[in-house]
């Protein structure tokens, strides 16, 4: 056992069971970090989905816990809206950031720690203040969307299956409940921690030692993937009275194929024959998926609901159907979606929104005013500036990572070699699942990229600590640099 790893285990050995007080400053200091863009916009950061975030947790709580049953409970995540309700009780948001930049500061505390045993409080304040404030972190830390705690999930399971042996049972059992909710707060986050889940299957398979003692921590995995699916069904049955894992989901791939231009070539070609809803609708079609689903004049909003239920049945035949009829055309599409959206990440989704504005008198009007003195509400805030740092920054990291590669490479590093693996993973798979399967947005890329960041600083802490330890053996060794 190298002397790093040696230290790393005191470490945790003395740690576990209690918070000391300079860990326990240093997630605070980094939660701090983390807020700095909701302090300087003067408000939270908001997006149009956010108002109804923040207003279908009231809806499903009386459900849920008063038996009052409602027609209509939105179509986001209930399992964000209820635990961010006791947060902001259509109040103020102010508490929702709170809570998310420490869960924030406290998982990628738990990451850098596994790798850094020493000096961890220094070098983790020098990491979290350089993702603050050069990449997308502390701006979804700040917003209000389930969009940050998809990667709290996934770096939840790098450190479940990788670093279990640097974590407390209390801390465990924290990762444990953040990565059920963050899998639980978006669709598209079951969906890519099942996937994760499975190629870390195979990579365990592959790897004998020293990853032998892996398959109990992917069976840990696997229990939280699966109690995430059976509370959204159980939930969505209890709304609905039919169990299902998307509830009242949009038909989100049948606008995609539609807008790639192969679904609809199928549509005009066999509509005559077909007798679909979605062909009284031919001439609302667009070859923007949001545009065809969302807008009023849309194919999806301007059906009546007997046809919008008809339309959701006809999804996944009009899917299977373009992909049997025009294979490679639809092939080509998505590819070209996928790379788009691989490239995406700029911060462009804060600018305001009438309707937004609209939403505070029924959602939270007695913060209404603080929001119309934020920069975001005026547009002011320099979200091409922004993106362009990020862009930069994420260069650099890819040159770090590929420079530290060959220097790390022959030690072997299970975590090193994990942690590689789920962010490299994480970030390719959500530009395919929100690229090909939904449509290609800035946000989807930004919320996941700053990943990439800080998986080139755990590079090059440890590259650090290797150095150190080399230098420490060095004088260790007895007789050296004697005559």
């Amino acid at each position: 056992m190298t002397v790093a790893g040696t230290v790393g285990q005191k470490l945790v050995q003395r740690g576990k069971g209690r918070l000391g007080v300079l860990r326990c400053g240093a997630v605070l200091f980094g939660a701090l970090f983390l807020a700095w863009p909701a302090f300087y916009n003067g408000f939270p950061l908001l997006y149009p989905d956010s108002m109804t975030y923040l207003s279908d947790g009231r809806v499903v709580a009386r459900a849920l816990f008063l038996h009052q049953l409602s027609k209509y409970y939105g179509v986001r995540s209930f399992f964000y809206s209820l635990v961010i309700l006791p947060f902001h009780w259509n109040i103020s948001p102010w508490p929702i950031v709170a809570l998310q930049c420490l869960l924030v500061a406290f998982v990628v505390w738990l990451v850098v720690r596994s790798v850094a045993p020493r000096h961890t409080v220094a070098r983790y304040l020098i990491l979290i203040l350089a993702l603050s404030i050069f990449t997308s972190a502390s701006w979804y830390a700040a917003f209000v969307m389930p969009d940050i705690l998809g990667p709290l999930a996934y770096l939840s399971i790098y450190l479940l299956t990788f670093a279990r042996e640097t974590l407390s049972r209390a801390e465990r059992l924290a990762l444990c409940l953040i990565a059920w909710w963050g899998i639980t707060a978006h669709s598209s986050h079951l969906l890519l921690a099942a996937g994760l889940w499975l190629l870390l299957v195979v990579f365990v398979a592959f790897k004998r030692r020293p990853f032998w003692r892996r398959p109990r921590s992917l069976r840990v995995v696997l229990a939280i993937l699966a109690v995430a699916a059976a509370s959204q069904m159980a939930l969505h049955g209890y709304l609905y009275g039919k169990p299902t894992l998307n509830g009242q989901r949009p038909p989100y791939l049948m606008a995609r194929v539609i807008a790639d231009g192969p679904g609809r070539w199928y549509l005009d070609k066999n509509c005559p024959q077909l007798h679909w809803a979605i062909c009284n609708h031919l001439s609302q079609l667009s070859d923007n998926p949001d545009t065809l689903l969302w807008d009023a004049d849309g194919a999806y909003q301007s059906a009546t609901d007997d046809e919008r239920n008809q339309i959701d049945h006809e999804e996944m035949p009009l899917v299977l159907a373009t992909i049997r009829a025009y294979p490679r055309q639809q092939l080509s599409r998505s590819a070209a979606n996928f790379s788009q959206q691989l490239l995406s990440f700029g911060l462009f989704g804060f600018d305001s929104s009438a309707w937004m504005l609209e939403q505070f008198d029924e959602v939270m009007p007695k913060a209404r005013s603080s929001y119309l003195q934020s920069r975001q509400a005026r547009d002011a805030l320099p979200l091409d500036l922004l993106t362009e740092i990020q862009w930069w920054t994420i260069v650099a990291s890819l040159a770090a990572i590929a420079a530290l590669i060959p220097l790390l490479w022959r030690r072997h590093s299970p975590r090193l070699a994990g942690l590689s693996l789920v962010v490299v993973a994480t970030v390719v798979a959500n530009a395919l699942v929100t690229g090909v399967m939904s449509v290609v947005d800035d946000r989807y890329g930004c919320r996941i990229i700053w990943l990439i960041p800080l998986l080139a600083g755990i590079f090059f802490l440890d590259w650090l600590n290797q150095r150190e330890t080399a230098r420490e053996e060095t004088v260790s060794e007895p007789g050296r640099g004697s005559c």
